[in-house]
């Protein structure tokens, strides 16, 4: 019996900016150390040439100096993480951050326990809106699309899973700035569904295996132009 070899079916996809990119580690779970040689390395590996990238530490435990080491990091885009949790701090690291040349922020509300209704969401969207910078969010996309409407906002959804990939969708038709990471629409039409604009290609490296979501691309029915797109063209748009 032969092997499977995914890389041979992903062939020579190259993926220019990957949206979904963290270094750092977890302190409550196992996984790998998250430094930013291996991560950086891994990305490599797999045809990847450059990551948004956001600091765990900054998102668990200090914006400021996880955000610090994360613009220190050279041929990367960073991301700026804030903490939910303190809603008035976020916005002013926020600040802090754009005239650094941040253009995009992240959010990790399930690793803080903050939930869609909380008023911070809304508040740090709001702010996020009015300068005009790219939001990446986690959570479940059924409900964190809800702070963000009605403003204007441009917002990549990196949890949206192929089973609630219609509620993205629905909500996605009206508000023009909202988009989707690619890494849990691996159902046979997920991709193919969405309209290729709104689609960014994102690995979660190294919290997961960016084999998944590139052979889900390079097999995919979208056409070459497309997929440059998805593989970074869209992220380059949005993330400069």
């Amino acid at each position: 019996m032969t092997a499977f070899d995914a890389r041979e079916l992903i062939g020579e996809l190259t993926v220019t900016l990957d949206v979904d990119v963290l270094v750092g580690a977890y302190a409550d779970r196992d996984g790998p150390p998250g430094d930013p040689a291996s991560v950086l390395g891994t990305l490599a590996e797999h045809g990847i040439r450059a990551g948004a990238v956001a600091s765990l530490r900054a998102a668990l435990f200090d914006m400021r100096t996880g955000n610090d080491e994360v613009l220190a990091l050279p041929d990367v885009v960073p991301v700026g993480a804030v903490d939910l949790r303190d809603p008035l701090g976020a916005v002013r690291e926020i600040e802090r951050l754009v005239p650094l040349g941040v253009r995009a922020i992240r959010l990790f509300p399930d690793e803080q326990g903050v939930e869609a209704g909380f008023p911070s969401v809304r508040h740090v969207a709001r702010k996020a809106a009015e300068l005009g910078l790219t939001v990446l969010t986690g959570g479940d996309v059924r409900r964190f699309w809800q702070p963000f409407a009605g403003l204007g906002a441009t917002v990549v959804f990196l949890d949206t899973h192929f089973y609630h990939l219609g509620d993205f969708l629905v909500v996605a038709a009206d508000e023009p700035g909202f988009h989707t990471s690619t890494r849990l629409l691996n159902s046979p039409d997920a991709l193919e569904t969405v309209p290729a604009e709104r689609l960014l290609y994102g690995s979660r490296t190294p919290h997961y295996e960016p084999v998944v979501p590139l052979l889900r691309l390079a097999t995919s029915g979208l056409r070459p132009e497309e997929i440059a797109a998805v593989a970074g063209g869209n992220a380059r748009r949005l993330l400069g």
